[in-house]
């Protein structure tokens, strides 16, 4: 089931996903706690149960704590925490009586700053945060971890940006120690084995999934040609 506030991007990824794969398209906005619940609710009778919500909205603008206009910081703060936190509250009551999980995309910069921004590194540490906070709260009944990624190449505008042979695409690979940005798929594995049964007694994890990234102190390599 792919959940999104438009039809279109829905089906868009379901085109773009494996074929022959059983996808369902079901418009919401989980920011809203009516509309998180009703969908949590329709889902469990469409299907007869809920088994695992992964939640992946996101958003990022640039901006400093000095620069990020009041409806950026509110647009990042709604689809980054506020989708987390509804859709979450929403959704326990079904995970419980199948002992289903929780598994938050948060990222690397959940854990690590970024400069130019604040408000989105903000959102991320309070993903990070309420995914331990769930953790502890409801473990014996419902597994919550989280998969931090670093940069994917998941849509055209990112993947231009970091174009192999450009300038940013070398500061990039240069701080990176698998030299190279993820790719969805890289994400979606560890997503799946945080959802499977493999992954049983895993509880408050937090795995980031960076190349690497965030193994460094951040100092520039002082001794590499």
């Amino acid at each position: 089931m792919f959940v999104g506030r438009t039809e279109k991007t829905l089906q868009d990824a379901i085109e773009a996903g494996p074929a022959g794969k059983d996808m369902h398209a079901w418009p919401s906005d989980v920011a809203d706690p009516g509309a998180a619940a009703a969908l949590m609710d329709g889902v469990a009778r469409r299907f007869g149960r809920l088994d695992v919500l992964v939640n992946g909205a996101g958003l990022a603008l640039p901006g400093t704590a000095e620069e990020a206009r009041p409806e950026d910081y509110r647009a990042m703060m709604t689809a980054n925490l506020d989708t987390v936190f509804h859709a979450s509250r929403a959704a326990l009551p079904h995970l419980r009586t199948v002992r289903g999980c929780i598994v938050n995309i948060g990222s690397n910069s959940a854990v690590r700053g970024d400069w130019q921004q604040a408000v989105y590194n903000a959102a991320k540490g309070a993903v990070a945060n309420l995914t331990n906070a769930m953790a502890l709260d409801h473990g014996h009944e419902v597994r919550v971890n989280a998969v931090h990624p670093g940069v994917t190449l998941s849509s055209d505008l990112i993947r231009a940006a970091l174009a192999e042979g450009t300038p940013l695409r070398a500061r990039y690979d240069d701080r990176v120690p698998m030299r190279r940005p993820g790719n969805p798929a890289e994400i979606a594995a560890v997503v799946a084995f945080l959802a499977g049964p493999e992954a049983s007694y895993v509880n408050g994890a937090h795995i980031p999934v960076d190349g690497g990234l965030t193994a460094s102190s951040g100092q520039t390599a002082l001794y590499r040609d």
